[in-house]
């Protein structure tokens, strides 16, 4: 269906005058930006560079791209993070969705944000475990 005339949706009566008010909170409240440099294959295995940053909205391109390399038959996936600037726990969703049904992961080359991810992550494990072992024990 076409016309040959367009209305605006509202009309200019209705629209608003002045923009919205935002507040400040002083968090940086921009997504990140997480940049797929290369993108290789070595058989069944997936090799990708990254670069930028890595959290909960930048994470969701880079999942998309890992599943459907795993609906494609990759079992493999080795990420080179040393040009990765931030990372959060959005990056550490997606490495644990890939570690599902059996696919192997291997990060290379890790930068400082990535280690620091990487070790808080441990230190949560290994304090959790040690309350559950405590608790079982007081049971």
């Amino acid at each position: 269906m076409s016309t040959s005339i367009t209305s605006p949706i509202l009309s200019a009566a209705l629209a608003p005058l002045t923009p919205p008010t935002v507040h400040d909170s002083g968090a940086d409240t921009a997504p990140g930006v997480i940049v797929v440099h290369s993108c290789t294959t070595l058989g069944t295995t997936l090799v990708v560079r990254l670069s930028g940053e890595i959290d909960h909205c930048s994470a969701t391109p880079l999942r998309a791209l890992l599943a459907s390399a795993a609906d494609a038959g990759y079992t493999g996936l080795v990420l080179d993070t040393e040009r990765v600037t931030f990372a959060d726990s959005g990056f550490l969703a997606v490495l644990d969705w890939w570690l599902r049904n059996g696919r192997r992961l291997r990060l290379a080359n890790c930068s400082r944000s990535v280690k620091r991810l990487l070790h808080a992550a441990a230190a949560a494990t290994q304090e959790q475990a040690q309350v559950v072992s405590l608790t079982a024990a007081t049971s």
